[in-house]
């Protein structure tokens, strides 16, 4: 019930507001920056609604599967980031072709390589189309760039910075895994940082989408889990379960009226 909110009451939601970018004529930066906003947060809450979904319909018949998301988003550089994304894809490649290629304990230079063929794959695996060989090779570089003196260097800057210091790179990365024509993606990063900054279109979905953007990147954190935690100390065990059975009766029923009145949006990683 929880994926399935993600998918529906958060992650569809937000796509509106990526349609609304793709067949605008014209964009300006805020704009933009709001289409990167959505873009960012519908691929997270898409994704791990998949994932929570295909955990609860496997315990339901008996299977314990791991979980795939764990706050990517708080991240304070990509080293973490992708110990926190897609984490059953990170350890199928670790498993099966970092360590068998000998992993860290082997000369720098082939440490270095086997990073490189890792995230060659791993584009690959996202489809034979050369903007997710580029996606692929843009982490290798910054993996390995972090490993070699990146990550020293942010141990000593404030929390914050280090956050948005890969928040900004996850980014741009998902700027070449959302256009398969990179020149598209590369006019997207240009539009970024130059053009009209603002206009009554990009204001009028500021104020529109601008509370939904902000509860969604709530609901990235860690926060909400938090607070339920609180809750739970204070209640007690039963009064807890209670609680949840209604919540969830709610974000059940609330789920089935948005998939009756809205229109046919399917999971973003079918075609993967």
């Amino acid at each position: 019930i929880l994926g399935l909110s993600k998918k529906v009451l958060l992650a569809n939601v937000l796509y509106e507001l990526i349609s609304a970018y793709k067949s605008a004529a014209n964009v300006s930066v805020l704009f933009v920056w709001l289409y990167a906003a959505a873009y960012v947060l519908h691929l997270y809450f898409d994704f791990s609604g998949y994932s929570d979904m295909a955990i609860g319909l496997g315990r339901i018949f008996g299977f314990h599967f791991i979980e795939n998301f764990n706050y990517p988003y708080i991240s304070a550089s990509v080293t973490e980031f992708w110990r926190r994304w897609h984490m059953s894809l990170g350890s199928w490649f670790r498993d099966y072709v970092y360590i068998p290629l000998g992993g860290n304990r082997v000369s720098k230079a082939k440490w270095f390589r086997n990073i490189f063929i890792v995230w060659l794959l791993t584009g690959f695996w996202h489809g034979a189309s050369w903007n997710f060989v580029l996606w692929g090779v843009y982490f290798g570089i910054l993996l390995v760039l972090e490993k070699l003196f990146l990550l020293r260097c942010l141990k000593r800057l404030p929390a914050v910075l280090r956050h948005i210091y890969a928040l900004v790179l996850v980014t741009i990365s998902w700027t070449l895994f959302a256009f398969t024509e990179i020149s598209k993606g590369a006019a997207w990063c240009k539009a970024m940082l130059s053009g009209v900054l603002f206009d009554s279109s990009s204001l009028y979905l500021l104020l529109t989408y601008g509370p939904m953007l902000a509860i969604c990147a709530l609901a990235a954190t860690p926060l909400g889990k938090r607070f339920y935690e609180k809750i739970g100390t204070r209640l007690g065990q039963r009064a807890l379960t209670v609680v949840d059975c209604g919540g969830l009766a709610c974000v059940l029923v609330m789920s089935a009226a948005y998939l009756v009145s809205g229109s046919y949006n399917p999971f973003l990683y079918f075609r993967f």
